[in-house]
């Protein structure tokens, strides 16, 4: 014998006054993406030794480099503050153009960081140091100056980059 409340709707509405309502669930529970996106890895094919652990970047779209007149100022620029080849990791920025501040000091630990044709905001630093003065971004000293190009034929912007580079010690 079945129950009559049990199965009459009419009983039952005397039981359940309030509205009833259904609703659907999701099949799988949705979690957020709580893991970031990995960083790029890059493999920075560079010139040098970087033993003294100096970063050197240059921007130029056409030569490895710069011009035979770019690299002859870098090379006086160099020899200015007692570097040599062995010293320093020289990167040519205009081929790892998504790379970050971040990405070249894990890669390269740099303790100075010479920037030449690079700007901050490309290497998406939070401040926007003036060019030719020495500033620090942690324990990383750097130096920003307009590219070799731009700079050989600009007496007064190599004097400014003069004047800094003859306060460094290395």
């Amino acid at each position: 014998m079945s129950n009559p409340l049990a199965v009459n709707p009419d009983a039952l509405h005397l039981f359940f006054t309030d509205d009833i309502y259904m609703v659907s669930q999701p099949s799988a529970p949705i979690a957020p993406d709580d893991k970031p996106e990995p960083p790029p890895v890059f493999n920075f094919e560079y010139l040098g030794g970087n033993k003294r652990n100096i970063l050197i970047l240059v921007y130029d779209e056409e030569y490895d480099v710069s011009s035979e007149t770019g690299r002859e100022l870098l090379r006086k620029i160099v020899k200015s503050v007692n570097l040599a080849t062995p010293d320093f990791a020289l990167l040519n920025y205009a081929r790892y153009k998504n790379a970050d501040y971040e990405a070249l000091g894990a890669f390269f630990d740099p303790k100075f960081f010479f920037a030449f044709g690079v700007t901050p905001a490309m290497l998406r630093l939070p401040t926007a140091p003036a060019r030719y003065q020495l500033t620090s971004e942690g324990n990383v000293r750097l130096i920003f100056s307009a590219g070799l190009k731009e700079l050989d034929q600009d007496p007064a912007s190599k004097k400014l980059l003069w004047n800094t580079l003859k306060t460094l010690e290395f």
